[in-house]
């Protein structure tokens, strides 16, 4: 074969074959540009798969804590306690020709700022004891702080410290109405770290974990009705802030769940609704004015609720009536099953602790029980464990007895 021959047969080759390679290149570019990517069927009689439209995004998740922390990170102050302990002596100093020392016990805990008059909330455990009380706020100020009253029946304590202007605060939320999954924020200063925020949601509520001890001898019986929550607290957030996405305090951070002393994964705070009404208390008339019903319970089991016709196993029910209390008077009977008051469901037996917490001896309620397989509104008078209803003095003369305590 010729040269030319050759080289012309190889010119079309070629011709052909970039004809055929582009022909077969521009089929995908065109299947690119559908509208919709959808799978491809080899055979055409098969049945389209299901396309199910992405579920909406919830709401209920803030997008940022930055609010809540702003809100609340200025309002809460680093506690410092010391002690000087009597029997601390070590008589070698003696023995030696050295003067005795008593060295010093000092703690440290959080607290939060509830009036920008200066009054701050805590726990009673953060600063039992002490003969010194230092606060410092997030402005790096120091201020030396008062006991106006302590509560140990729910471990509270509220100070004041007297500021030359007023300062941030919280206002309290209504922990009724947290939920269980909610997002909130644990504000403190763990580990003598100032100012630490840490994130979580709400796990549980009306946890008892048989914290406080009861003392009897000292008017001191325990009220443990906590919220739950994953938020990591540690050594020194006691008595520090637990806000929800409002930045609204919804609780004291008081206690963690642990085997070696840090964060495991539990924490507890005591709800806002114990919070508030044994504050305003103490900065009244500095000690609590507790309301009782006057029963003694039980809870209520599956047994129970099948025996009595409950639609679900809950409620408390009523194995005896205090001689003398609100619920002698009333016409609440043994066996009554206690479902809500005023208007607030109850569960069990912290859920009704938390509840009368709220009210003060003299107030009435409406509580709902189940009786004789219907329901019964039963009005209640509260009295104090005494059996009395306290006497309301002069706002006046409250303050003025507050203030001299302090």
């Amino acid at each position: 074969m010729s040269p030319l021959k050759t080289i012309l047969i190889g010119l079309l080759s070629g011709l052909c074959g970039s004809a055929v390679f582009t022909f077969w290149n521009l089929q995908p570019s065109i299947e690119i540009v559908q509208p919709n990517s959808w799978p491809r069927m080899s055979v055409s009689t098969a049945q389209p798969t299901a396309i199910k439209p992405p579920k909406p995004r919830a709401d209920f998740a803030p997008l940022s804590f930055e609010f809540a922390a702003k809100n609340s990170i200025d309002a809460v102050v680093h506690v410092r306690t010391s002690k000087q302990p009597s029997n601390a002596s070590n008589p070698w100093y003696e023995i030696l020709g050295y003067p005795a020392r008593e060295p010093s016990l000092e703690g440290s805990g959080s607290g939060v700022i509830i009036a920008q008059n200066g009054f701050i909330v805590t726990n009673n455990h953060v600063i039992e004891g002490a003969d010194k009380i230092s606060v410092s706020l997030n402005n790096n100020r120091t201020y030396e702080a008062s006991i106006i009253g302590t509560d140990p029946s729910t471990d509270i304590a509220v100070l004041q410290i007297f500021p030359d202007t007023p300062l941030p605060f919280i206002e309290f939320g209504k922990s009724d109405d947290v939920n269980i999954g909610e997002w909130v924020l644990a504000v403190g200063n763990p580990f003598d770290l100032t100012s630490t925020v840490t994130a979580g949601i709400i796990s549980a509520k009306a946890r008892n974990i048989s914290l406080l001890r009861a003392r009897p001898e000292r008017g001191v019986f325990p009220i443990e009705s906590f919220i739950q929550t994953d938020a990591a607290v540690n050594p020194g957030n006691s008595g520090g802030a637990l806000v929800n996405a409002a930045g609204e305090l919804i609780g004291i951070n008081t206690a963690i769940a642990s085997r070696t002393g840090s964060y495991a994964g539990y924490a507890f705070a005591i709800p806002s609704t114990i919070v508030e009404k044994v504050t305003q208390d103490l900065m009244q008339y500095g000690e609590v004015l507790r309301a009782y019903l006057g029963i003694q319970i039980e809870p209520v089991n599956e047994q129970l609720a099948e025996q009595l016709a409950l639609d679900k196993v809950t409620g408390c029910a009523v194995t005896s009536i205090i001689p003398g209390s609100g619920a002698e008077d009333s016409e609440m009977t043994i066996g009554d099953i206690v479902l809500a008051i005023d208007g607030v469901e109850i569960s069990n037996f912290p859920e009704l602790q938390e509840s009368m917490s709220q009210y003060r001896p003299g107030e009435t309620v409406v509580v709902r029980v189940w009786r004789e397989s219907a329901i019964v509104n039963v009005i209640v008078q509260l009295k104090d464990r005494d059996g009395q209803i306290a006497f309301q003095p002069d706002q006046g003369v409250l303050q003025k007895r507050s203030l001299t305590r302090s």
